[in-house]
């Protein structure tokens, strides 16, 4: 059996006050009385989150925690008391932040950037703040262009940091944040760039000419939506281009680049135009 995380467990029997899970070795734990459901039955596989309640015992629980073993998460302290930070993962019993794990002091109502992990003296599971070590230590695996799990951090100078697959630290840069980011969200990346110093740079949309075609795509929607004309070109603000076309500066003239190449738009001093403005009807039939 596994502590903090999901495991595949058969009922073995009922009880009073709940029912006995068995792993392949014998091992039980029980699965109070609130977790099943009418219909379950001995010999049931079920899938459960493990943990250990305020008497120190294993406790299996149906419920999604909003973290798990060796994972990072953006969590609300409850409490503080004589024994350390309480934050809530989803579980009914919150989730111990020891003070000598705390970079600052900390305060009910508030969200903290934490990881979980089984600390080996006590077998308990505990969160921490002093997450630097827990960073992979090798980038092998990784590639440019991966698809990856990202864990929204706080706006840098230069950016927004992120956590990259629960083992790296990562950035977006300005430029390539092409999307409303909150911090604690989780969403998908792709790598386009690993440093020696094991950080990864990282964005939101795939590089290259896959990336680009969808781009593409989406900005002659949006130049044809628009009458055949876009108030924008080389000189816009880069919000403003974010604002109103969903994209990076950086992205948006590679394809404006596209589409002259393709000889769909001519660019003024004041925008973007369609060559041909009688394809305006056809192409919105195309795009509809």
């Amino acid at each position: 059996m596994f502590l903090g995380e999901y495991n595949e467990l058969k009922l073995d029997r009922f009880t009073t006050v709940g029912a006995y899970l068995v792993d392949p070795e014998g091992n039980d734990v029980l699965l109070p009385s609130k977790y099943l459901v009418q219909g379950n039955k001995v010999g049931d596989i079920l899938t459960v989150f493990l943990y250990k309640d305020s008497e120190d015992r294993l406790i299996a629980t149906t419920y999604t925690p909003d973290i798990y073993l060796n994972e990072f998460a953006w969590l609300q302290c409850t409490d503080v008391n004589f024994y350390g930070a309480f934050v809530a993962w989803g579980i009914e019993k919150d989730l111990m932040v020891p003070f000598k794990e705390q970079l600052m002091k900390m305060e009910a109502g508030k969200r903290y950037l934490v990881y979980l992990y089984l600390d080996e003296a006590t077998q308990r599971l505990v969160a921490t703040m002093k997450y630097k070590k827990r960073f992979a230590l090798t980038t092998e695996g990784l590639e440019i262009g991966q698809e990856v799990d990202l864990l929204i951090g706080e706006a840098a100078e230069i950016g927004r940091d992120v956590i990259v697959n629960h083992a790296y630290k990562g950035m977006i840069y300005k430029n390539d944040i092409v999307k409303e980011l909150r911090t604690g969200k989780v969403t998908k990346g792709y790598i386009y760039n690993i440093r020696e110093d094991l950080k990864l740079d990282i964005r939101l949309t795939k590089d290259g000419y896959t990336k680009v075609s969808t781009e593409v795509d989406q900005l002659l929607e949006i130049i044809v939506k628009n009458g055949g004309y876009l108030g924008l070109n080389d000189a816009s603000d880069p919000d403003e281009v974010r604002e109103r076309v969903g994209m990076s500066k950086k992205t948006f003239k590679k394809a404006v680049g596209a589409l002259l190449k393709e000889r769909k738009i001519i660019l003024s001093d004041d925008g973007i135009e369609l060559i041909n403005k009688g394809e305006i009807e056809s192409a919105t039939e195309t795009l509809d």
